[in-house]
């Protein structure tokens, strides 16, 4: 018996050693029970999947426990009799149980699916391509598009200049024959007359009131003097496009030492301005704002020598509401009476432009160059305006595509196309045109932080280069304008992301692509956003982007003689393949039919916008930028001229697709999608989202800081 305890002790189980102690030896009976008891305990402790089993292991937990206690308890021989038949037919029942499955339902979990080599979850591709609307095929009317003719046989010999200024032009500048528009600028100025050019940009309309003004300056007598003041003011409407004005000018006078070249901009100190202005400035760029700040409160500024007056891309200028401030300009020129040559120049010319030329010029002539008009320059400045307003003329090389695209799949499409021409093709250059700047702040930095990974495998199907992002918008510091302005100029391959400050003038080297990802506010705004490429006969392209409901703005290009090409948006999406970065979690690239490569594609641009959408909600800064972007939009769609509102309206917008467009999974509460009404009723359901839409709108309109287009120039004192 002493042999039996010991072994009791020394047993694993210590509910047995604690319970065990003070008790007398088991019997066979007993033992054989216990046997029976230790082997269904090791059965109710397998594993369970199923809540049925779950339950029914909790219910034999149960029973063994009250068994175990009866075990625990001393017990006469007739009760030990009775307890080992109740055991028995306890094991039947069970037995029985187990041969009929159909009583305990089991479900056995799932294994989990392998992802692949990126171990990426499961994708629902039906999130970006299910319930946008359908795109209609695009049918741009026929036109006969306006074209000019670029260069001349002309040389600059032929047009009686100082030897160092045709040397200049051929040795600094690299020019050696004229444009079209050169050659019927520049004997018109130089013989001082007044005159209203118009031209196609990227025509070498710079050049052309360049020449003329220094050809006058450096002939002067006696010769000129820092002293003598500005002798010539140019009026340009952007920084950017005054300090490439500057540079042009800088070039220029580089054999006539003794006429210096000045810019005034905002954005520079005011102190160091003055400074330049008390010292003298003989050419002086400058835009409309700073100009008016110096008159009104720089004593040293003086226009009583002021022979020429330039307005470049005047139109853009009055379109920026500078109406008042040239006003003050013209005022101010006019009380010295002096007689002064005066030039606007534009590739669009406009109502607004013809009422500035009738007020500050006198007799002008019109020069504009189309094709089968070798002798366009008329002495009546109303008649060309209202003759070629209906018809712009496009760089002849300039290859013009249309895209339409969902809201939803805005992002992914414009990431897509980046990725298509600045990673897998080399040398290329792109402008997107943004609405706001906002918007262009919030897509530079998802795009730098997504676009910009490298991919996670060593090896990869195609060759591929860095992308580099600059962005160019009103918000900026002078001195980042300035720097992104240099490189973006000097860079071989890189994206800027700009608003239209950067639509008028500039001459940015070797642009390949414009991507007009936000549609113009006009026809003649997509001409000049276009015109930054295929400049002086060089080869360039662009796209549109628009969604279905703004497809009638092709037609309206089409009535300005503006013909478009429409590029396949499953064409762009197609570039993903190439990116491993994207792949899903399907093997469709293993089969050849369309149906799978469609597949595979739908679902890499999922994967994609996924990735947006994970950076935007990573944490509340850029889930706030996001949603700060996305009012600017909508801000600025409401600002289309009411001649395009029946395209470009906003209440035609899905707020959740285009919140998808800015990285948000749902329209941000506050959108005017957010009125508690009773749902039983669809018809007061409708009032109410329609109620809520217009306190939405109101308060957006209401919100807006709007400048009215060009009325009149006010009182504008004649001499």
């Amino acid at each position: 018996m002493a042999d039996d305890v010991l072994m009791l002790n020394i047993s694993s189980d210590p509910v047995k050693f604690h319970k065990k102690t003070n008790r007398r030896p088991l019997s066979s009976a007993e033992k054989w029970a216990q046997k029976k008891w230790e082997s269904k305990r090791k059965a109710v402790f397998e594993p369970q999947e199923s809540s049925t089993s779950k339950q029914r292991k909790i219910n034999q937990t149960g029973q063994q426990h009250a068994h175990k206690q009866k075990l625990q308890t001393p017990k006469s021989p007739s009760q030990r009799s009775n307890n080992r038949d109740t055991e028995e037919n306890e094991d039947q029942r069970e037995k029985s149980a187990a041969k009929s499955p159909s009583k305990v339902k089991t479900s056995p979990k799932k294994a989990p699916e392998e992802h692949g080599d990126h171990g990426r979850p499961f994708i629902k591709t039906s999130s970006l391509f299910r319930n946008n609307p359908e795109i209609p095929d695009v049918l741009s009317p026929a036109v006969n598009q306006v074209k000019e003719k670029v260069f001349t046989s002309n040389t600059f010999e032929e047009l009686n200049l100082h030897p160092h200024l045709v040397a200049t032009l051929h040795k600094v500048l690299n020019v050696t024959s004229m444009t079209s528009v050169q050659k019927k600028t520049i004997p018109v100025l130089m013989s001082g007359k007044d005159a209203v050019v118009r031209s196609q940009t990227g025509s070498g309309k710079t050049l052309a009131y360049g020449i003329p003004v220094v050809q006058f300056l450096q002939a002067m007598q006696p010769k000129v003097k820092r002293s003598d003041g500005p002798l010539a003011v140019v009026i340009v409407p952007t920084r950017e496009l005054a300090l490439q004005s500057f540079q042009m000018f800088q070039k220029l006078l580089k054999p006539f030492t003794w006429i210096v070249p000045g810019v005034l901009m905002g954005g520079e100190k005011r102190k160091a301005e003055k400074a330049r202005l008390r010292k003298g400035i003989n050419v002086l760029i400058s835009t409309p704002g700073r100009l008016v700040d110096h008159i009104k409160n720089t004593l040293s500024i003086a226009f009583s020598a002021v022979r020429w007056l330039i307005l470049d891309e005047a139109d853009r200028t009055l379109d920026l509401g500078f109406e008042k401030d040239l006003t003050v300009i013209l005022n101010a020129l006019n009380v010295t009476g002096l007689a002064r040559q005066n030039v606007l120049l534009s590739a669009t010319l406009t109502e607004g432009l013809s009422r500035l030329a009738s007020i500050s010029m006198k007799e002008p002539v019109s020069i504009h160059v189309s094709e089968g008009s070798e002798d366009t320059v008329e002495a009546c400045p109303q008649a060309a305006p209202q003759a070629l307003s209906d018809s712009y003329a496009m760089p002849e090389r300039l290859q013009q595509h249309v895209v339409v695209v969902p809201s939803k799949l805005h992002l992914v499409c414009l990431a897509a196309f980046i990725l298509a021409k600045c990673k897998f093709e080399q040398r290329q250059k792109l402008i997107v045109f943004i609405s706001s700047c906002e918007a262009v702040e919030f897509l530079l930095t998802l795009f730098t932080a997504v676009l910009c990974v490298k991919p996670s495998t060593a090896s990869t199907k195609h060759t591929s280069t860095s992308l580099n992002f600059y962005r160019l918008h009103g918000n900026m510091r002078q001195e980042e304008r300035t720097e992104v302005f240099q490189e973006f100029s000097q860079c071989k391959t890189g994206i800027l992301l700009c608003t239209d400050v950067a639509a008028r003038g500039l001459d940015l080297p070797q642009v390949t692509w414009i991507v007009q990802y936000n549609p113009p506010v006009s026809a003649a705004e997509y001409v000049h956003r276009v015109g930054r490429t295929a400049r002086i006969g060089a080869q360039g392209s662009s796209l549109l982007f628009l969604t279905p409901s703004e497809m009638a703005f092709v037609d309206v290009l089409a009535n300005h003689n503006i013909s478009l090409s429409e590029m396949k948006m499953e064409d762009i999406l197609a570039t993903l393949m190439k990116d491993e970065r994207f792949k899903g979690r399907g093997k469709w690239d293993s089969k050849r039919s369309a149906t799978a490569f469609e597949q595979e594609v739908r679902e890499r641009a999922t994967v994609l916008q996924t990735d947006f959408e994970n950076y935007v909600h990573a944490n509340n800064e850029s889930l706030q930028t996001a949603k700060s972007a996305l009012q600017s939009f909508l801000r600025a769609y409401t600002t289309y001229p009411s001649s395009l509102k029946h395209i470009f309206h906003i209440r035609s917008l899905h707020l959740g697709h285009a919140a998808k467009s800015f990285g948000l999974r749902d329209a941000p509460q506050g959108l005017g999608s957010s009125i508690t009404t009773n749902p039983a009723n669809s018809k007061d359901s409708k009032k109410g989202k329609d109620k809520a839409k217009r306190v939405f709108f109101g308060v957006l309109f209401n919100s807006m800081s709007y400048t009215p287009p060009f009325k009149s120039l006010g009182s504008v004192k004649k001499t």
